[in-house]
């Protein structure tokens, strides 16, 4: 049998432990995998308490159009505040939807506005696999009483909701069944490219903080869909690891990679300034994730994460039941690949002088997607697990793409008011959501002294 000699292993705790000092030299910072629920990536399940199934930290779900709007501009608001604070109570952020229409659901368009002439076509909706067949309702998107509703319905959910902390991410929705932006196969009932126009228009002037993603990328020549390949949102692919990868293949012009490239390197490029996301494809839900999925539709997982950037993805599979050891390993692997995973490689602590101290740490992002919202470093002083003071850094994640050299956060922290003795300089990036899972590193001592907060070396104040 191997066996590590005594001396080896006190090298390799000696490598991995020895904290920097302050007043020394640049120190390299130990690698190790974050965790797989760091906020705003990973699988998202619908909304429900289901912590003890898979690790995430976002949840969605579907509000009807008809439960928030009640006439041109009379909105409540109370279903998405329930919504909201509901999954904000279990520190995780929320992705949603407002749709019109969706399969086997008649109530979602406002009554005032059928009352005010607004067309309704009924028919057997017959895409909606793994579904049976169910009832669909489709308005008529070119009336101008629904255009004018949608219009200031966007509007005043911006004006509530930009930037609202409970809030991770809002698929576009209202137009097309599911909110998808398709009518298919009954493609004659979707909106116009005139009222594309005006939908974007009204979420690019509502939203600014808070991103906004699309069904579909599409460029100048596209016969169905108005160009959004340079406009401020990002996209996503509801039939993931399905439909994602180009194949080449006559019929799979719609695939998600296909469409990406036909719509031009400004849509190809969109993930470097706004997330991608998505739904893993119901028929692919769990064995997406095994090592040979029993459906030969399937595509590599793993391959399409990288191909298409994605940050988050809906799924049921991992959440429904208590999945195998073995397909929560995988899934783990996999999905722990997702979206942004930020390294801290290497840190300077400049020596005590004048009651202050310079720190530069290195940060470099391992990996597939940036992180797309501005939240601010703290810098704190532990001392027995507690921070005797902290520090608000200058240092940003935005824009840090993989592949990208490290960036340098370079700061002086004013040690005034602390008192004498050696403290481990450590920094976090706390979430905004009260409650809400901070963002943490992938470093050997992420959390080795505290919670949430990444170790950096040992100042000592004389």
């Amino acid at each position: 049998m191997f066996r590590i000699c005594p001396i080896a292993c006190l090298m390799f705790m000696l490598a991995v432990y020895t904290r920097p000092i302050a007043g020394e030299s640049r120190q390299r910072l130990e690698y190790r995998p974050a965790p797989v629920d760091n906020p705003l990536k990973g699988l998202v399940p619908y909304q429900a308490d289901v912590r003890n199934k898979f690790p995430h930290t976002l949840e969605f779900n579907y509000l009807p159009y008809s439960a928030l709007v009640k006439g041109y501009d009379d909105f409540d608001w109370n279903p998405l505040e329930k919504m909201l604070d509901d999954i904000a109570g279990r520190g995780h952020q929320a992705v949603f939807r407002v749709f019109l229409e969706y399969p086997d659901k008649t109530d979602a368009i406002p009554e005032f506005l059928v009352k005010d002439g607004l067309k309704i076509h009924k028919y057997v909706n017959t895409n909606t696999r793994p579904l049976l067949t169910a009832p669909g309702e489709t308005p008529d998107y070119e009336d101008e009483s629904l255009r004018r509703s949608l219009k200031t319905f966007i509007a005043a959910l911006g004006k509530k909701y930009d930037g609202d902390p409970r809030i991770g991410f809002i698929t576009a929705g209202l137009l097309g069944t599911w909110g998808e932006w398709h009518n298919y196969p009954r493609d004659d009932l979707f909106a116009s490219k005139a009222v594309q126009l005006e939908v974007m228009d009204a979420y690019e002037a509502a939203f600014q903080v808070t991103p906004v993603l699309l069904r579909y990328p599409t460029g100048e020549m596209n016969d169905r869909y108005a160009k959004n390949s340079d406009r401020k949102f990002g996209y996503h692919d509801d039939s993931f690891a399905w439909a994602t990868l180009h194949t080449g293949k006559k019929g799979d012009d719609w695939f998600y990679m296909t469409t990406l490239k036909a719509a031009g390197p400004d849509a190809e490029a969109r993930w470097e300034t706004h997330p991608i996301g998505g739904e893993i494809r119901p028929e692919a839900w769990g064995q997406v994730f095994d090592k040979t999925p029993e459906k030969k539709e399937i595509q590599n997982f793993l391959q399409c994460v990288e191909e298409s950037h994605a940050t988050w993805l809906m799924d049921s599979g991992m959440f429904k039941k208590k999945q195998t050891a073995d397909r929560i390993q995988r899934a783990e692997l996999a999905v722990r690949r997702m979206g942004y995973e930020f390294h801290a490689s290497a840190v300077t602590i400049g020596a005590v002088k004048e009651g202050k101290v310079s720190v530069a740490l290195e940060i470099e992002n391992r990996g597939v997607a940036p992180f797309y919202y501005d939240w601010k470093p703290e810098y704190g002083l532990l001392a027995d697990g507690n921070a005797a003071k902290t520090f608000t850094g200058s240092g940003k994640l935005t824009r840090l793409l993989p592949g990208d050299g490290p960036r340098v956060w370079a700061d002086t922290l004013d040690l005034s008011g602390v008192k004498a003795g050696a403290y481990t300089l450590a920094v976090r990036v706390p979430n905004p959501l009260k409650g809400g899972m901070p963002l943490r590193f992938a470093n050997m001592t992420q959390d080795a002294d505290a919670p949430t907060w990444l170790s950096l070396g040992v100042v000592r104040l004389p």
